[in-house]
C-alpha cells in the first residue's frame, strides 16, 4: 500500500491550463496499460482524495457519469458544491483525513488526484510515498505547476507510454 500524486504535466509543468482546464491533457494520446497506464494504475486504487477544483472540472465534462468505483473524498470548504453520487467531503488537515483513506483503501493504493495544491499538502505532511507524472507534449506556459512546495524525490522508474514520457518517483530521505 503507498500514497501516490498520479498526475500528468505540461513539458513547462503544469497541470492544468490558467483557466483551470485538462483539456489540453485531452488531445494527447496515450495506452491505457504498461508503465505508466491509467488502466493499470486505477485497478490498485482502494480510494482517492481529490481537489475541489478537479472535482467541478469532471463533473463539467461528465455530469451524468462519476467515473470513479473507489471511495472518494473531495477536499473542499464548500461541499455544498460536491454533487457527484457516494462522494465524501473534506475540510481540514490532511494528516486526518489520510487514516480513513488508508482504511478505506484496504490494502490498496491510495491515490492522491488533481492540482498541485491539494498534492503539495500531502507532500508538505510526508504523506506521498511515490509520485507518477506523465509528460503530455505540449507548453502551456502558465496554470497551476505539479508541486508548488520545495520536496526532493528519487527517480525510480522512467518509460515511455505514446505521447507521453512517465516518471515514477520516491521521496528522497532527507
Amino acid at each position: 500500500m503507498a500514497t501516490i500524486y498520479y498526475t500528468a504535466s505540461s513539458l513547462d509543468g503544469f497541470v492544468v491550463d490558467a483557466d483551470d482546464s485538462l483539456d489540453w491533457l485531452m488531445r494527447n494520446d496515450v495506452d491505457g496499460t504498461g508503465f505508466g497506464g491509467y488502466d493499470d494504475f486505477i485497478t490498485g486504487v482502494g480510494a482517492i482524495a481529490m481537489g475541489a477544483s478537479t472535482h467541478r472540472w469532471l463533473i463539467r465534462h461528465e455530469p451524468d457519469v462519476w467515473p470513479y468505483e473507489q471511495p472518494t473524498w473531495v477536499v473542499t470548504h464548500h461541499p455544498a458544491e460536491v454533487v457527484a453520487p457516494g462522494v465524501r467531503t473534506f475540510a481540514g488537515d490532511v494528516v486526518d483525513l489520510h487514516p480513513q483513506l488508508v482504511d478505506a483503501a484496504d490494502g490498496r493504493d491510495v491515490w492522491v488526484v488533481g492540482g498541485g495544491d491539494l498534492a503539495a499538502q500531502f507532500v508538505t505532511a510526508g504523506l506521498v510515498d511515490e509520485m507518477v507524472v506523465h509528460y503530455a507534449p505540449c507548453t502551456l506556459g502558465s496554470g497551476r505547476p505539479v508541486m508548488p512546495t520545495a520536496s526532493r524525490w528519487t527517480l525510480v522508474e522512467t518509460a515511455r507510454n505514446r505521447d507521453f514520457v512517465g516518471a515514477r518517483w520516491a521521496r528522497a530521505e532527507d
